[in-house]
């Protein structure tokens, strides 16, 4: 069985991933131990964490080192970067500082990483390379903290689709703090 692509992101009510400002506090206002959970077992079901090479420089430089409830899936799980620019290491082992490397065609580097043993590949970082997977209907499952803030502007998760996107809900979960965590399949 192949692996699915599952995407990660915090939402804000306005349909944004992030404030394009670069304070991104907003995303932690709504959280509680339960949301916490529930994100660390989704990344705990994850074989791998992908992201774009600009989160992985800011997540790399974060991670190694942090004390943060999510430290622990976060260090342990490999890392794989997408990048059109870097090479993949030789030396690679899914580490912080020697992360698999997917390049060339998005589709192509998606279909190959999927094709590999392991668990779900978890894509958490970088807005315009969810925006470039969810356009390319890479996307297997959409996994959404909708948090409980308008932002007004900032970068949408679905900007720039060239069609619409249908989906379905698999599942709705409400925090106390207000935050839901909704899970969605591309309708078939």
């Amino acid at each position: 069985m192949a692996r699915r692509l599952v995407l990660g992101m915090f939402v804000s009510l306005d349909g944004f991933v992030s404030s394009g400002t670069g304070s991104e506090d907003w995303i932690f206002r709504s959280g509680d131990d339960a949301t916490d959970a529930w994100v660390i077992a989704q990344l705990d079901q994850a074989g791998l964490i992908a992201m774009g090479s600009r989160s992985f420089a800011d997540m790399a430089g974060y991670w190694p080192t942090a004390e943060s409830p999510f430290a622990a899936v976060m260090n342990a799980t490999p890392k794989l970067v997408f990048s059109r620019s870097r090479a993949g290491a030789a030396a690679a082992d899914g580490s912080w500082a020697n992360p698999f490397i997917a390049s060339g065609e998005l589709a192509d580097a998606v279909a190959h990483w999927k094709a590999q043993p392991g668990g779900d590949i978890r894509v958490l970082g970088g807005a315009l390379f969810a925006q470039a997977l969810a356009a390319a209907k890479l996307v297997d499952e959409f996994q959404l903290m909708l948090c409980p803030v308008a932002l007004g502007s900032g970068v949408a998760l679905f900007a720039g689709l060239p069609q619409p996107l249908d989906l379905q809900l698999a599942s709705a979960q409400h925090f106390s703090g207000g935050a839901m965590a909704l899970v969605y399949h591309p309708a078939a």
